[in-house]
């Protein structure tokens, strides 16, 4: 339990000055992450992967919004949805925070080793719940 919460401490700081360049939080990142993952995501997707309420995404949606890093669209089909998207500077925003994870990772895998590597995938996956795998799976293209 003590190496998951002081890795991902650690991983988390790494992204955290960035954030704080910006004025934002750890809530915007997540965000951001997803909504790169998969454009045009709608607000109850990332509400559901987020599982936060509706209240706080809009909080943080709106925030994004204002400052230029997301766009707000209605679904085409069902007008009621709306449909996320970076913008380029969003876009810009999240490759740089990802960036500075994934040194962090990199490093991680290269001190442990392929093996490791492939071992601690399989621990993470079972750590999440067997019907929200698919889920997950499908964010990683």
């Amino acid at each position: 339990m003590e190496l998951l919460y002081f890795g991902q401490s650690h991983l988390v700081r790494s992204i955290d000055a960035g954030l704080a360049e910006q004025g934002l939080g750890r809530a915007h990142h997540r965000a951001l992450y997803f909504i790169a993952r998969k454009p045009d995501m709608t607000v109850s997707e990332l509400l559901s992967l987020l599982a936060i309420t509706k209240q706080s995404l809009g909080r943080v949606l709106n925030e994004l919004s204002d400052r230029g890093f997301i766009e707000v669209r209605p679904g085409d089909r069902d007008r009621r949805q709306r449909l996320l998207r970076l913008t380029p500077v969003g876009s810009k925003m999240e490759s740089d925070l990802f960036e500075a994870a994934r040194q962090k990772m990199s490093a991680a895998y290269n001190y442990a080793g392929h093996g490791a590597v492939a071992g601690y995938w399989a621990v993470l996956e079972g750590l999440i719940p067997e019907e929200e795998r698919e889920q997950v799976i499908k964010l990683r293209g």
